[in-house]
């Protein structure tokens, strides 16, 4: 069998290759690596309870036994925003995780299959993307009410129209050429042919598009925390942190722009990803 008829396992991205290769995605991951570390070492950095209210020590500057000052209810705010990205970056992930399994496998069926399924799944799709992201985000939750549960439940709901769209895009690509026409010329089962083949080579763009919807996940949460939707107090999380540092904005700013400053970094980290997985990608 000639090379251009054989499914192009070889030639596919390879997460493994070596990183070093590729600065910008050495330095996303070792930038999100470090945020990850600190979440999962938060108990050993820091010796205070991030809900313990102390009104005898609120709005404390930096420096002595907080290391980033207390807020107006006495509360450290380093372990807040420690114990915040636990929060913050557990929901981003889990949020990015259910639309990424529904979407891809909605959009592979589509692709392949087409016919009435591919045409009402579209049309599905073109209903959600007319209204914005944070809008139909927002009056999910608001319809749900706050916790956790209801911003899973709202950003799948959502979320998933991105990844059908990408990976449809892609089989429908992949399945004209040589290599998947004589696999299903062999007589290949077609769950074979969608899960050997198919899949390992049309998921990259829906992975590295994960990558940049985790950011906005976490804006989301974030944005959800700043209303008073998101992650029900007294648990830390960055949006909440910036919505309670706001009335302190001319006296005490780090208060708010801490937290912000977490939500950037975070932000760029996963964008460095992205972007080093597509210029691997386009090397190859």
């Amino acid at each position: 069998m000639t090379a251009a008829l054989v499914s192009p396992r070889a030639r596919r991205t390879s997460l493994s290759a070596p990183l070093r290769l590729n600065p910008t995605l050495v330095t996303g991951l070792g930038l999100l690596g470090l945020i990850v570390l600190v979440a999962i070492l938060a108990p050993l950095l820091t010796r205070w309870d991030p809900v313990q209210q102390d009104l005898f020590s609120s709005l404390l500057p930096p420096g002595g036994g907080h290391l980033l000052g207390t807020d107006q209810l006495g509360r450290d705010v380093f372990a807040r925003l420690i114990y915040g990205a636990r929060v913050d970056l557990r929901v981003g992930a889990l949020a990015v995780l259910f639309p990424f399994l529904i979407g891809s496998t909605l959009g592979l069926l589509a692709g392949w299959f087409g016919g009435w399924f591919d045409l009402v799944l579209m049309r599905v799709v073109d209903m959600v993307v007319a209204f914005p992201f944070f809008v139909l985000v927002i009056a999910l939750v608001f319809a749900l009410g706050s916790g956790t549960s209801s911003i899973y439940i709202a950003i799948t709901l959502v979320g998933w129209v991105a990844y059908a769209r990408i990976v449809r895009g892609e089989v429908l690509v992949a399945k004209e050429q040589e290599w998947a026409m004589a696999a299903r010329a062999s007589g290949l089962p077609t769950y074979r042919i969608l899960l050997r083949h198919l899949v390992p080579n049309v998921l990259l763009q829906a992975f590295v598009f994960s990558m940049s919807d985790i950011v906005l996940s976490i804006l989301a949460i974030v944005t959800l925390g700043y209303l008073g939707l998101g992650v029900p107090p007294p648990i830390p999380d960055w949006g909440s942190m910036i919505q309670e540092g706001q009335g302190f904005i001319l006296t005490k700013w780090y208060l708010a722009a801490v937290p912000g400053l977490a939500v950037v970094v975070t932000g760029l980290s996963l964008a460095l990803i992205a972007d080093g997985f597509v210029q691997r990608s386009g090397r190859r």
